[in-house]
């Protein structure tokens, strides 16, 4: 991480982190520019540069950063003791929208690094990469499916409320209406019918 970036005043650090996450997420490294990233955050290529010496240093800071920041929003918002799935899944969508309120491009960001095929950052992220699927898979791992009726297939029922909360996000993106407390109570209101429907 580059400590002198957090020397400069928290509201220029947060436009040029959201500039660099939209950027990247949504054109991919490839097709990223930093002339678009600097232009979304109204600095100079020179500034942009100085704290991040090139594309891959800020792709690299970006998703280290995201990474950390994930870490400890996942820390605040799950419970390690919780192993009702619908109750996980509803706290690792808080902790990812309360992320979205300060940046709202950093799980699309973070979600398009695990498409990249450019082999650059996928070796500039490869550790923190592996650091965020570890915390990752240890939210998920307590979940009891017990309550799932037999009949009810749990890896279908998992994909299902991926495609959904996926599909909720996106919307209120296209349609500019994104607020991240809305977007949270349509996701329960949803995980609440899931329930309803494959449960005993």
């Amino acid at each position: 991480m580059n400590e002198k970036f957090f020397d400069i005043k928290k509201d220029k650090q947060n436009r040029i982190i959201n500039a660099g996450l939209k950027v990247f997420a949504e054109h991919g490294y490839r097709h990223a520019s930093t002339d678009e990233i600097v232009k979304e955050a109204d600095i100079s290529k020179g500034l942009l540069f100085h704290y991040f010496g090139s594309k891959i240093g800020t792709y690299t800071f970006l998703h280290e950063y995201s990474v950390r920041y994930m870490i400890l929003e996942y820390n605040s918002y799950v419970s390690g003791k919780e192993t009702d799935p619908f109750v996980i899944i509803a706290q690792i969508e808080q902790a990812k929208l309360e992320a979205m309120k300060s940046h709202p491009y950093m799980i699309a960001f973070l979600e398009s690094c695990e498409r990249e095929v450019v082999s650059e950052p996928l070796l500039a992220t490869e550790e923190s990469k592996n650091m965020l699927r570890e915390v990752t898979y240890n939210l998920t791992e307590n979940m009891n499916f017990s309550m799932i009726r037999k009949d009810c297939d749990v890896p279908k029922l998992l994909e299902i409320i991926s495609y959904t909360i996926d599909g909720l996000r996106k919307k209120s993106f296209s349609e500019g209406s994104f607020q991240a407390d809305m977007l949270y109570a349509d996701i329960v209101t949803y995980l609440d019918m899931l329930r309803l429907l494959s449960c005993k």
